[in-house]
């Protein structure tokens, strides 16, 4: 990322492995409980997938049956009614609710190394850029309790409603 880069923007190709020894203190304690955290991840996941089938426009992750995730964070995507404009109106009211969410990752073309790179641009990959414009990062944690996922469905069906 460069000084000043947006959030989840990069401006040329490189690589961090740079790891401190509280962070590796941090990740052994956590592998020591990894099965309980990904059942935990697990639940949340579908506890979300469960109540958002009844906001009509959103369409949650992809889920395979014979898949185990470990459900790094949980992104849908409002289907094609709306634009990036309608999402960006919903990501505001959600923050304005106090409701932590963000847009999902910008198409790679797009990324200001590519674009710099490989001379992409904005409609080389339309389809791409249409599901992108679309997606909400939606609060996402392991002790996250059912209670605050029914509320954050319910303020976004509410918005997504509202029109």
């Amino acid at each position: 990322m460069g000084e000043g880069s947006e959030w989840l923007e990069h401006v040329r190709l490189g690589y961090n492995y740079r790891m401190d020894e509280m962070s590796a203190a941090l990740g052994l304690a956590q592998l020591s409980r990894i099965e309980e955290i990904i059942a935990a991840r697990a639940q949340v996941a579908k506890w979300y997938t469960k109540v958002l089938q009844q906001i009509e426009g959103v369409e949650p992750p992809y889920m395979a049956e014979n898949v185990k995730m470990s459900w790094f964070v949980y992104v849908v995507r409002l289907n094609e009614a709306f634009t990036q404009k309608d999402r960006d109106r919903i990501l505001n009211g959600l923050k304005q609710r106090g409701i932590g969410c963000r847009n999902y990752f910008a198409p790679i073309h797009l990324q200001p190394f590519y674009k710099e790179t490989l001379g992409t641009k904005k409609g080389d990959f339309p389809i791409t850029e249409a599901v992108s414009s679309r997606t909400i990062a939606l609060p996402f944690y392991n002790r996250l309790t059912k209670e605050e996922v029914e509320t954050v469905v319910d303020i976004l069906g509410d918005l997504i409603h509202r029109g």
